[in-house]
């Protein structure tokens, strides 16, 4: 039935593309027709390819696994061309498929990943266009240059460097001009299919995928919105030195149109641009953390799209230190003080290995009896691990395996905990897992000065909650020192640390090894 309806779209598709390809001003992704066509015809192939192919072959043996992960691999192509013909929202959804390390099998992620890179340009027609629509002037009054080629492309918009008439070299994103038109039926599409796999396979739960695409598209497609997420941030975290934020250009700012500072760097998982620049990829990484620990657990404010094209780094040729630039701030998650303060106590109990506490909050935050798998998802380490506590020692590549690995095995269970947490809680899932990349590409993954960072920021934000909610100065007093003592006891360990690493730490320690000895 599959093939047959796949025959009838395919023939409908050609048949249509005498006319439309032939016509150089008609782009056949315009025609619902179509795009409804091909995602249909897409769905069917990759639902007639799981129930047929692991038909007859016993459940849990090695045979099974095998044509299981070519069914994967197969219908995550099919997925990717799907996303690729269709654009627009469909890439973006397929971005965020792409994201989830560890929580999807690695056939699906690996294969959606190219999505970032592989994201379709408007023309300079189109281009012009928008502008034209949007700022009521041509190109050529605006700009003194406006460079065809984008600086990059993505699902919704694309980048082009110019110089405006006064000199000021700006960083211009302009919309892709039928995402709007497209997005809400792309969804409605989307939702539609999905209730239909899920009749035939129940265990099959990606609504939260709708639901969020639902709630967050809109704001994504609003550039003013995102501009002044992108101020907000700046000024929430001006404390930090090293980031720096595109300053944005209200007075030619549209809906569509959003006029930036420009600015350039390398992307922050090129392990050899740091090195060719003399940038530390440690303390780097350090900063990244330092800045989303402060965004999660103290301000609950969160960019929630940290993949390398949006995270650029520069030396700065002054002071000799990496900057960190910000880019992209369309998508980004609030979070509530009750989830926050839930959030930070999980993840405080997960680096103390408080397993009682990580269950006790695993479950208020809507794991239920899953909480074991929902600590492994946070992590992306073992239960053995998590039991021993996630700073005691660094992923090996078996265990990176064997998390992998699991992702494909307990893939229902993960799908039933996707739609059961709070909907905050899935864009922090994806921003964990783009985190995770960077640092693997780095070779900096699960440095203990990592999860220092995130019990210093912990700390903080229930201290700075406990205070606001008391009256005793007393009591306000208390929780300060506290707090100071807390903190001062991991600068305490973060010196013993560095000093271990260090070669003047490697020799104080055997000095003090040596005398100990002599002594005794």
């Amino acid at each position: 039935m599959a093939r047959r309806a796949l025959k009838i779209f395919s023939l409908a598709a050609a048949t249509s593309g005498v006319y439309l390809y032939g016509n150089k001003h008609v782009d056949p992704n315009d025609f619902g027709i179509i795009r409804v066509g091909r995602a249909i015809a897409t769905t069917a192939v990759i639902t007639y390819d799981y129930l047929t192919s692991l038909r007859g072959v016993p459940h849990g043996s090695e045979e099974y696994d095998y044509v299981k992960s070519q069914v994967h691999l197969r219908s995550a192509e099919r997925l990717r061309d799907l996303c690729c013909a269709n654009r627009g929202t469909f890439i973006k959804v397929g971005q965020h498929l792409g994201a989830l390390d560890y929580l999807l099998p690695e056939e699906y992620t690996h294969t959606l990943k190219v999505l970032h890179s592989q994201a379709p340009q408007s023309s300079m027609q189109e281009i012009k266009q928008v502008i034209q629509e949007d700022l009521g002037k041509e190109i050529k009054e605006l700009f003194v240059n406006f460079e065809d080629a984008p600086l990059g492309a993505a699902s919704l918009a694309q980048v082009h460097k110019a110089v405006l008439q006064d000199g000021r070299t700006v960083a211009v994103k302009v919309q892709h001009p039928k995402v709007q038109a497209q997005s809400s039926k792309d969804i409605l599409l989307m939702e539609v299919l999905l209730l239909i796999v899920k009749q035939i396979f129940p265990d099959f739960e990606f609504m939260w995928l709708v639901e969020e695409a639902k709630k967050n598209l809109p704001l994504e497609l609003d550039f003013l919105n995102e501009g002044r997420n992108a101020e907000q941030v700046a000024h929430m975290l001006k404390h930090f030195d090293f980031l720096k934020v595109p300053r944005i250009f209200w007075e030619l700012s549209t809906r569509r149109v959003l006029f930036m500072e420009f600015m350039e760097g390398g992307q922050v998982n090129d392990r050899a641009y740091m090195e060719r620049n003399g940038i530390d990829v440690n303390e780097l990484s350090r900063n990244l953390g330092k800045l989303y620990s402060e965004m999660i657990f103290v301000n609950g404010f969160v960019h929630c799209d940290p993949h390398p094209g949006n995270v650029l780094v520069k030396k700065c040729p002054v002071t000799g230190k990496a900057h960190i630039i910000l880019l992209d701030h369309g998508l980004y998650q609030v979070l509530t003080e009750k989830f926050r303060l839930d959030y930070c106590r999980l993840w405080q109990s997960l680096i103390k290995a408080d397993m009682k506490q990580v269950q006790k909050y695993s479950r208020r935050l809507g794991a239920g009896d899953l909480y074991p798998l929902f600590a492994c998802m946070l992590t992306a380490r073992s239960w053995a691990s998590v039991s021993r506590g996630i700073d005691r020692s660094p992923v090996t590549a078996n265990e990176d395996v064997e998390i992998r690995t699991n992702a494909a095995a307990y893939l229902p269970q993960i799908t039933q905990l996707l739609n059961n947490v709070p909907r905050q809680m899935l864009l922090l899932l994806k921003t964990n897992d783009l985190l995770r990349g960077i640092e693997s590409a780095l070779h900096t993954r699960a440095s203990a000065s990592s999860f220092l960072n995130m019990s210093r920021c912990c700390i903080r934000a229930i201290s700075r909650y406990q205070r606001s909610r008391t009256d005793s100065l007393y009591r306000k007093a208390q929780i300060s020192f506290t707090e100071a003592l807390s903190l001062w006891q991991i600068n305490l360990y973060e010196l013993y640390l560095r000093l271990k690493g260090s070669q003047l730490g490697n020799w104080v320690i055997t000095l003090l090894s040596w005398m100990h000895h002599s002594l005794y």
